[in-house]
């Protein structure tokens, strides 16, 4: 990490003529900057990460034959979609096994699926403690390539016997969390403040189109070359990204080896005021008792109870509600996670459009599309109940709703970017822990309203979904702010 002397050298530069000089050059770069450049690279990164989370749903009904498929109502709280995969068991059940097969039960595959998320919860914030202090870099790199290589054992682990492929789902559930947890301390030092939305959301859309694409063709995979093909392709595309990501990722654009003077003195000079990295001490009774920051870690755990909810069950919804047969609610799943992929990308460059333009405050950017990411939903949600007889405008409303609900990416959910910088890989690992205390309780209780109630149950289900993400947006919307606050500053650090 650079020390305050080095970037007082490289970022002496005044913030009038020097400065727009330095941002009209880099300015002109658009997407070819080394930035952007990162930003695609944490793409990749999470676009791997998210496809092996993926591969074992994915392959696990052909895996197992066909008198112990798992239960589609499976919960479990991983991050992306766990049972959605059953969307294929349809067609695999009609094709010739294609790999070895395991006489796996129910219960077995559940706890083979869930283990990725026995451990998970107790690395986000640890992890992103370290990263805030020694970067990123390294621990992104190593966990990737670990998460990567065990991706690889997978079949020969399922060939060992239950206990080894369970042992070796935890060790890659902690691997990816501690990966997806130090990549936000990039930002910190690389992403300038009128960039930072369309730079996070470049890098954040790798996990939708991860799932996307795993989605899309993990079946297929699994039917024409055998379920061990998903993790040896998905498992070596995530050793190629971790190769590059040694070779082309700094912590710093201070010590990057390639960037251009004009883009690296535009960079510092814009984070100027952001200080330093925030050593071994923690303010903790000030975060605390710090409203903006409750704000942030309460709609966290209200939007991501809607959002596991879909995750786990949207397949499940097309087949019991909509009367869609397994296969093609895996497609359709897909085609949503796409739209939102896109509506991710385009929601950040419009943020950082408003934003640079000065059309609204930067308070009033991430409450607007805080609301607009959890308004929407919420009326699509309540809706569904009523047009569940209609394919195409259940389809409609679900496709509105994965679009917007990308809003809150630029909203509340980088909010803490904003008041604490210096914390900022800290503050994301709590956060990530009231997020996956969220999925663990939401997932449990939808299944549970969900096998009570077959007519209603998906009625109360979203109900219970949109008061409870209502409520997260109306307690972010009295105490979210966007400006640093005091105990998140230099000057008023205190030791405790």
């Amino acid at each position: 990490m650079p020390s305050r002397t080095e970037t007082k050298g490289v970022g002496a530069i005044s913030s009038d003529g020097n400065l727009s000089t330095a941002h009209a050059q880099t300015s002109r770069k658009g997407f070819c900057s080394v930035r952007h450049g990162l930003a695609l690279l944490v793409h990749l990164c999470n676009f791997s990460i998210d496809s092996q989370r993926m591969s074992l749903s994915i392959a696990m009904p052909a895996m197992v034959n066909s008198t112990a498929q798992l239960r589609p109502l499976n919960a479990s709280t991983e991050r992306p979609p766990v049972d959605s995969q059953d969307g294929w068991n349809g067609t695999l059940q009609h094709s010739e096994a294609m790999g070895p097969v395991y006489d796996w039960g129910p219960e077995i595959q559940g706890i083979i699926l869930s283990s990725y998320n026995y451990a998970s919860f107790l690395a986000p914030i640890p992890t992103g403690y370290i990263a805030g202090i020694f970067g990123a870099k390294y621990l992104v790199g190593v966990n990737l390539l670990l998460s990567s290589v065990l991706a690889l054992l997978i079949p020969l682990a399922a060939d060992a016997g239950v206990l080894l492929i369970i042992v070796l789902r935890i060790v890659q559930g902690l691997a990816q969390v501690m990966a997806l947890t130090s990549q936000f301390s990039l930002w910190v030092k690389w992403a300038p403040p009128l960039e930072k939305s369309q730079l996070i959301n470049i890098a954040v859309s790798g996990h939708l189109m991860g799932s996307f694409i795993t989605l899309l063709i993990g079946g297929f995979l699994c039917q024409t070359k055998g379920w061990p093909s998903i993790f040896y392709i998905f498992g070596g595309i995530g050793c190629a990204c971790s190769f590059l990501w040694f070779l082309l990722v700094y912590d710093d654009p201070i010590h990057h080896r390639f960037i251009s003077a004009g883009e690296k003195e535009y960079i510092v000079c814009s984070l100027a005021q952001q200080g330093c990295s925030p050593g071994w001490s923690l303010p903790i009774k000030a975060m605390i008792k710090s409203l903006p920051l409750w704000g942030i870690l309460v709609f966290h755990f209200t939007e991501f109870w809607i959002f596991n909810i879909l995750i786990a069950y949207l397949p499940a919804y097309f087949n019991s509600v909509l009367q869609v047969n397994f296969r093609d609610s895996g497609v359709l799943s897909a085609l949503l996670l796409g739209t939102a992929c896109i509506g991710t990308i385009l929601g950040g460059l419009l943020v950082d459009f408003l934003h640079s333009r000065k059309i609204f405050r930067l308070v009033t950017i991430r409450k607007l599309s805080t609301a607009i990411g959890v308004l929407v939903p919420s009326v699509v949600f309540v809706s569904l109940h009523w047009v569940r007889f209609s394919f195409s405008a259940s389809m409609g409303l679900l496709a509105l709703s994965s679009v917007t609900g990308t809003f809150c990416q630029t909203g509340a959910l980088v909010n803490i970017l904003d008041i604490a910088p210096r914390y900022t890989s800290f503050l994301q690992g709590l956060s990530e822990v009231f997020a996956y205390l969220s999925g663990a309780i939401s997932s449990t209780v939808a299944g549970f309203l969900i096998s009570q109630d077959s007519e209603f149950g998906w009625r109360n289900v979203f109900l219970i979904a949109v008061s409870i993400n209502m409520s997260g947006l109306v307690f972010y919307l009295i105490f979210g702010q966007a400006k640093v606050q005091d105990w998140a500053t230099e000057q008023n650090f205190t030791q405790l």
